[in-house]
């Protein structure tokens, strides 16, 4: 198998419990992609929201961003592909939410493909934590309703909450909408106590970006070594050619995994790069 190309989830995995790359990783990343390594991430983040983070890397390959809904090029700026969920489907689960109380974050591209959060007044606490942590964001805009109309192509609704408020929201979509509509139910990594339950488009998620991503880079999915650490990276999982999972994983993503590298705080994925480069340098040599 071609070793030279890896994806790589970021919050859990490649950033430590601090939500940051550390100074190692972010060396031995760059020296990687300056070696020619074909490296990327997949993530449920913005583009903006990753890129807060992880920007000391110079990423040059397409970005799986929002859970496979939008592929990026870091270098162009400019949105690459995508599944949009649908109008309509999308304005009938905010209506369903609205039953149960609760209110989404809408993120979607406009007309000229920036990136939008809609949300009504933010009073929740999982919501407010969630925006605090995104200072000076200008994707975000407060409306008195949130909808899905024409101009925007929604990426996925996402929903914060305690997973009791959450569950019944994800099992009325379930029963009403099928395979129509992606869900995913995740703990928070920052938010004590908090869930996040995301709906978006049925490909709107990594295993479909992974094989977009190996398409536009020139692979096959069998080609590419992915890491990662929870459930919304089961698909990356089930499609890439090697599967390694940080010490720090949910337990169904360890049992995915072909090999157990050291947690996300001891820079598992770095440690797990800079032993491909050592031995293509041996290869090299010999």
């Amino acid at each position: 198998m071609n070793i030279n190309y890896f994806l790589t989830d970021l919050d859990g995995t490649l950033l430590n419990s601090h939500a940051k790359p550390s100074d190692y990783t972010i060396s031995v990343i760059t020296s990687a992609l300056e070696r020619g390594m074909v490296i990327s991430y997949a993530t449920a983040r913005s583009y903006q929201s990753s890129q807060a983070v992880v920007s000391a890397i110079p990423w040059r390959y397409p970005l799986v961003l929002y859970n496979g809904a939008m592929l990026f090029d870091p270098v162009e700026k400019r949105v690459l592909g995508g599944r949009w969920l649908d109008c309509e489907l999308s304005n009938t689960i905010i209506q369903l939410g609205k039953s149960f109380g609760i209110t989404p974050l809408l993120f979607a591209l406009d007309d000229q493909d920036n990136e939008r959060v809609h949300h009504e007044k933010l009073v929740r606490s999982g919501d407010l934590q969630f925006r605090a942590s995104r200072p000076n964001d200008p994707r975000f805009q407060e409306v008195d309703e949130v909808c899905s109309t024409a101009a925007l192509r929604t990426l996925i609704l996402t929903y914060i909450g305690l997973v009791e408020e959450l569950l019944p929201l994800k099992t009325a979509v379930q029963e009403v909408m099928g395979s129509e509509v992606h869900v995913h139910l995740m703990k928070d990594n920052y938010i004590a106590g908090h869930y996040f339950l995301e709906f978006s488009h049925p490909e709107a998620n990594k295993q479909m970006g992974l094989r977009l991503w190996a398409e536009l880079v020139g692979c096959t999915s069998d080609d590419v070594t992915v890491f990662g650490d929870n459930l919304n990276d089961t698909g990356m999982f089930l499609e890439a050619g090697r599967k390694i999972a940080v010490a720090n994983a949910h337990p169904e993503i360890v049992q995915l995994a072909d090999e157990i590298v050291v947690s996300n705080d001891e820079n598992g994925v770095a440690v797990y790069i800079a032993g491909c480069m050592a031995r293509m340098q041996a290869n090299e040599v010999g």
